[in-house]
């Protein structure tokens, strides 16, 4: 479950960065338009252009964050139970040398 939320995370984050890219780019294209109009909507754009770029940021940061303590609560289970970590990637390795087997 942890597996798909992770995936379902790393794309938002993708997509939120392609979204930024592609505004970025519009507003480059766009910057020669004159008029108070399309000053107001570049200004409005941007500022929520960088909204963005920080709420990507602060997901990257969670992200990690995340990640630094799995990997730290695993680190901890291993060095206090060593033999059962011992246990547990010979039962995987087993489960995953009798599905390549099979193929």
């Amino acid at each position: 479950m942890t597996t798909f939320y992770e995936n379902e995370k790393d794309k938002l984050i993708s997509n939120l960065q392609a979204v930024i890219n592609d505004t970025q780019e519009l507003l480059r294209m766009t910057a020669d338009h004159a008029g108070e109009t399309a000053e107001g909507i570049r200004k409005r754009v941007t500022d929520r252009l960088n909204q963005a770029m920080d709420d990507l940021s602060d997901l990257q940061n969670v992200a990690t964050d995340q990640a630094k303590a799995a990997v730290h609560a695993t680190d901890e289970f291993v060095n206090h139970h060593p033999w059962k970590s011992v246990g547990i990637a010979a039962g995987i390795g087993l489960l995953v040398g009798l599905l390549v087997s099979r193929r």
